[in-house]
């Protein structure tokens, strides 16, 4: 039976969403790779146990985490009852719905029925009375903003979540959903969208400052824009790169010459700062105090250790992120 480290509160940082009385650890585990029927149950596990033992208490699943869908959410289910039954309140648990799940007219986007139903299929999978936070995985440009929102409201009121969150919105879609919220009473705390250095949308796109003005939380995916903000490819594309195994997120025509060159870059700034690239990226993401949390990916515990070096990163100056942003925002 396994047995959490004694140590694990000692060196992590939790920072609170929004105004919200809830905190998150500013290192997330995602369950979006290296959790379907594909990987490796024994190695799950040991992901889920150096996590904790480090003060990571935040696991982020969706419905159509896989391959296949739903296996992400199942094979959590199983870690959860094997090992984890006594820790389960201090855990965070989120999962999400609004991609396609299962055939037909109901098994996608933001309706009513879809996302109640799938809420009580993710909690049979996972084998929990209650989600800890109900997110909406992404804007629904026919479905009534309304009923969405109260479909996610119901959630709460069920007992089936305490908290909503909203993942892929823009800025003015997520001002009109917190307004509904808010009239409902329903506790909205935090967005989840992919922000890194490479990808400014979050910035763009006005969801960035209307998060900061509504005093809600931001949780980034991707942070490592899927391996590019690492060494991975400093000296080209490596044989077993996704770029070659896996067409599904990272595409060979993103491997320009000059992203290539923005990498070698980036990773000066990251050597003279005495830091890996990766950890310098995350430190990024916090640079000024707007996000709440990054949730990493990891096929190795090493790299879940790695990724924590991000509590103890020097801040940076003001030359350092000049230079980032003329590097990375460079055509």
């Amino acid at each position: 039976m396994y047995l959490a480290s004694d140590t694990r509160y000692d060196s992590m940082v939790y920072n609170r969403c929004g105004n919200s009385g809830l905190k998150l650890p500013t290192v997330s585990l995602g369950f979006w790779h290296n959790f379907g029927d594909i990987s490796n149950y024994e190695n799950m596990k040991k992901l889920c146990f150096t996590a904790f033992d480090n003060g990571i208490t935040h696991f982020d699943l969706a419905n159509n985490y896989g391959p296949e869908p739903g296996s992400a959410e199942k094979n959590c289910g199983k870690i959860l009852k094997e090992n984890f039954q006594s820790y389960r309140d201090e855990l965070i648990i989120s999962t999400k719905a609004g991609y396609d799940m299962w055939k037909g007219p109901y098994g996608d986007w933001g309706s009513r029925k879809y996302l109640l139903a799938s809420l009580d299929q993710s909690l049979m999978r996972l084998g929990l009375d209650y989600v800890d936070i109900f997110y909406h995985h992404r804007m629904d440009p026919e479905t009534p903003l309304e009923e969405t929102m109260g479909a996610l409201d119901q959630a709460v009121k069920s007992g089936k979540a305490l908290y909503v969150g909203l993942s892929n919105y823009d800025g003015p879609t997520m001002e009109k959903a917190c307004k509904i919220l808010e009239d409902l009473k329903c506790p909205f705390v935090i967005n989840q969208n992919s922000y890194n250095i490479f990808n400014r949308t979050i910035e763009n796109n006005g969801l960035k400052d209307m998060a900061v003005e509504k005093k809600k939380g931001i949780i980034s995916f991707s942070p490592l824009a899927q391996g590019l903000l690492t060494d991975r490819y400093l000296n080209g594309i490596p044989k077993d790169s996704r770029v070659m195994t896996d067409s599904r997120f990272l595409h060979k025509e993103q491997l320009t010459e000059e992203k290539l060159r923005q990498i070698g870059a980036l990773n000066e700034i990251a050597r003279e700062r005495g830091e890996s690239l990766a950890q310098m990226a995350l430190k990024w993401i916090f640079k000024d105090n707007a996000v709440t949390s990054v949730l990493v990916g990891a096929s190795k515990s090493e790299q879940i250790l790695d990724n924590l070096h991000v509590l103890n990163s020097a801040p940076f100056s003001e030359e350092e992120l000049r230079k980032i942003d003329e590097i990375s925002l460079s055509a």
